[in-house]
């Protein structure tokens, strides 16, 4: 079955998708720790550079889903893409990109209370890096079935 302009176009929401969620959870996770730092640096200035992993994981999290878009671009043939290859494909960014917006939320929360809480108290930075990485690796979560998702359109052929 050849595409259409409808099709192609279809493909174009699916991968645009995973960008779309994974940046608004990096970009939230991004807007609530960088709150968190300022207000913190108000008090503690000489703890802001430890005070960014936050920033720095909450960016991890939109490279996922470009990571998966470039993936997934890829897959644009002008023959042979089938209903079940784009429903797969679907699948995959909503996958990236949901994970990717939940896992930015849970960024942006702890590290806006933790970087606040750090500045009060300094035994508080290595919770808050572990809680960090736990919320950080639901995105990775996200990516590992998105990229077992990916591939098994490769297996499938549809007639």
């Amino acid at each position: 079955m050849s595409p259409t302009l409808a099709t192609t176009d279809m493909l174009v929401v699916f991968v645009s998708l995973k960008m779309v969620f994974s940046s608004v959870g990096a970009g939230y996770g991004t807007f609530r720790s960088g709150l968190g730092i300022s207000g913190m640096g108000t008090f503690r200035p000489e703890l802001m550079l430890k005070s960014l992993i936050p920033v720095i994981m909450a960016g991890i999290i939109s490279v996922y889903g470009l990571v998966i878009g470039v993936l997934l671009a890829g897959a644009i043939t002008p023959t042979g893409y089938s209903l079940f290859t784009g429903l797969v494909h679907l699948g995959a960014g909503l996958c990236v990109g949901l994970t990717g917006m939940a896992a930015g939320y849970a960024i942006g929360v702890v590290g806006d209370v933790c970087v606040r809480g750090f500045a009060y108290q300094p035994r508080l930075y290595v919770a808050m890096v572990l809680v960090l990485i736990f919320a950080e690796v639901l995105g990775l979560y996200g990516l590992i079935v998105g990229l077992i998702l990916n591939t098994a359109t490769a297996r499938a052929k549809c007639t």
